[in-house]
């Protein structure tokens, strides 16, 4: 798995919008976009055989916020290609 220190903070965010209670949380990849700050589109295992995509933003070190989630993509599989979105 690969480590991402802010996707735990990540996690309520998309339980609360997809309505799902994960018990897995793992990112498998993931590509970054550098914007006013960096988008990362992550690919997560989110059960044993589900995974999705999810699109987040981490804003400039210095204007202090957290990561928030800007959008995700759902039903995905393993083999699935992590696009941009």
């Amino acid at each position: 798995p690969i480590i991402l220190p802010f996707l735990l903070q990540v996690k309520p965010q998309f339980e609360s919008r997809a309505n799902m209670n994960c018990v897995v949380f793992t990112a498998i990849e993931y590509k970054t976009q550098v914007v006013a700050g960096t988008m990362y589109f992550i690919k997560v295992q989110v059960s044993d055989a589900e995974y999705v995509h999810l699109k987040v933003f981490q804003s400039l070190p210095h204007e202090n916020q957290g990561p928030s989630l800007v959008n995700f993509q759902t039903g995905k599989t393993r083999d699935d290609p992590l696009t941009y979105f």
